[in-house]
């Protein structure tokens, strides 16, 4: 009689990476610490590493660990006690034409098309900026970790919103979002995190996590909107006052 080997899950390997100019702060050197999502237990390992601080970009889950540098905050925002300011308000009032619904994480030409607009518009000197569909496709199919899109679209149906979310086992994680710049009165950017909230409330999850706030970086700054806010810390993630930031 054959005797058949108990399962074991393989472990999870991390490699460090070599320094980099930093893409938030000019003239500092960053250093990661990642790896790499595969096989049936990438979205375990994901929300893991999520709760650890890690962030999900293509299928390489990282953190920085700068030398000299702690500038980086990972930050989640605490859905249950959550109340839209009144800002906050009034962006959803001024989108209540559109229709939010989710999609699988399959990459269209519609979306590249947004995409592209997107970067050309916010960010057209960064590589981002230069990315073909292929490369665009490879953000969405690749490291999926029970991963999906959020779309908003008008009464017309044309998408103007996007956002790449992964589900977490406490949560959801706003990946990557891009929208029609053009619009800027909507402040879409601030609407589908909204969105994500209202569906993590829906859910009865805990906590929407935004990545990582830095202080000193202006693209960063929306994150400090939306209260009750979590940074992790040396000792765990705590709640980070009114007015303060870590």
């Amino acid at each position: 009689m054959s005797i058949i080997p108990p399962h074991h899950r393989p472990l999870q390997q991390f490699f460090r990476s070599g320094p980099m100019p930093c893409p938030y702060l000019p003239g500092r050197v960053e250093r990661k610490l990642f790896t790499r999502l595969s096989g049936p237990y990438a979205a375990e390992v994901n929300s893991t590493l999520s709760r650890a601080g890690f962030r999900r970009s293509h299928d390489i889950v990282y953190r920085p660990v700068c030398p000299t540098c702690s500038a980086c905050v990972p930050v989640r925002i605490a859905v249950d006690q959550f109340e839209p300011t009144r800002s906050q308000k009034r962006v959803l009032r001024a989108n209540e034409d559109l229709r939010l619904g989710q999609a699988p994480a399959n990459a269209t030409s519609e979306q590249y098309r947004l995409f592209a607009t997107y970067q050309a518009s916010r960010h057209g000197d960064s590589d981002m900026a230069r990315m073909a569909m292929a490369d665009f496709a490879a953000m969405i199919d690749e490291g999926r970790a029970d991963t999906s899109l959020v779309e908003a679209r008008d009464a017309g149906g044309k998408l103007i919103a996007c956002m790449l979310t992964d589900r977490l086992g406490d949560g959801w994680s706003a990946v990557y979002s891009f929208y029609d710049a053009a619009q800027e009165k909507r402040s879409l950017g601030t609407y589908m995190i909204l969105g994500l909230i209202a569906r993590a409330r829906a859910e009865g999850l805990p906590y929407v996590y935004l990545g990582y706030w830095i202080a000193q970086s202006r693209k960063m700054a929306y994150k400090a909107r939306f209260r009750p806010l979590e940074a992790l810390g040396r000792d765990g993630w705590y709640r980070v006052p009114d007015g303060e930031m870590p």
